[in-house]
């Protein structure tokens, strides 16, 4: 019998929380892109703005706009996005990893690093999401791992997207709109986009062993995580493509990729 088609799965940069409400190049990008996607039937993210002690994915049916920033103008905070969620998705994401591997969380909502980018994407708020987290105690090769074990839910119709920022490092901004990125964020981004372009998925996983570049472009790793469950989604044959590919004020790459 034919395979049902695959979903695309997708990795996003999104940067500022200010990108949910300014009309910039990254916004515009991702409302063209979701002009151009399939309609999934529902949208599993993995953020970087949701860390846990083991790993937990959302099953409420009405998840809450969490603005998690501080800082932001008021307008920021009135934002909502109201998408409903997926108990029903949930319990197929528990059925993938097992009940040993992942727990229900009926607390979480949906994150800027959700909400931010779906906003542009999917302005009706009309599909279904749920929020897969990050489990702080696993290695990236153990994030990789559970995350490919997500495969089958593309086969179903779901968009997988991970949300971070290949480059993150919040401690070296300049904060001069055009402010030149700094050398090692340069390298890195295109070092990490030739590898994806390779399809070399053990070098992004074993990111350490990338240098001085990729110790600054990742001194911690969650903005960098979600990377690896869209990787991770990557079948023989699949190509890989970049969007939004733009360092911004000076130490944040808000590259996208794009899987199938």
């Amino acid at each position: 019998m034919p395979t049902k088609p695959r979903h695309p799965a997708l990795f996003v940069g999104h940067g500022s929380p200010m990108n949910a409400i300014e009309e910039n190049a990254f916004s515009s990008c991702w409302r063209q892109l979701g002009k151009e996607l399939p309609v999934p039937r529902a949208i599993l993210c993995v953020s970087a703005h949701w860390e846990t002690s083991g790993t937990k994915v959302t099953s409420v049916a009405q998840p809450r706009t969490i603005h998690d920033f501080y800082a932001f103008p008021p307008v920021l905070y009135e934002q909502r996005y109201p998408a409903p969620g997926s108990p029903e998705l949930a319990a197929q994401v528990v059925a993938l990893l097992g009940a040993d591997n992942v727990a229900l969380d009926a607390e979480w909502g949906l994150d800027h690093g959700t909400w931010a980018v779906l906003c542009h994407l999917y302005p009706q708020a009309n599909i279904p999401v749920i929020q897969l987290s990050l489990d702080r105690g696993k290695s990236a090769a153990g994030h990789y791992a559970l995350a490919q074990r997500l495969a089958p839910l593309r086969e179903d119709g779901v968009l997988i997207i991970g949300s971070g920022n290949l480059v993150h490092n919040l401690g070296r901004l300049r904060w001069d709109a055009d402010a030149t990125p700094y050398p090692w964020a340069t390298e890195f981004d295109r070092r990490a986009a030739e590898l994806i372009s390779a399809g070399d998925h053990a070098a992004l996983i074993d990111y350490p062993s990338l240098g001085e570049a990729a110790r600054l472009a990742i001194p911690t790793n969650e903005h960098y995580l979600p990377l690896l469950y869209t990787l991770a989604q990557q079948q023989p044959g699949e190509a890989a493509t970049f969007f939004a590919a733009e360092i911004v004020l000076a130490s944040i790459s808000m590259r996208g990729v794009r899987i199938g």
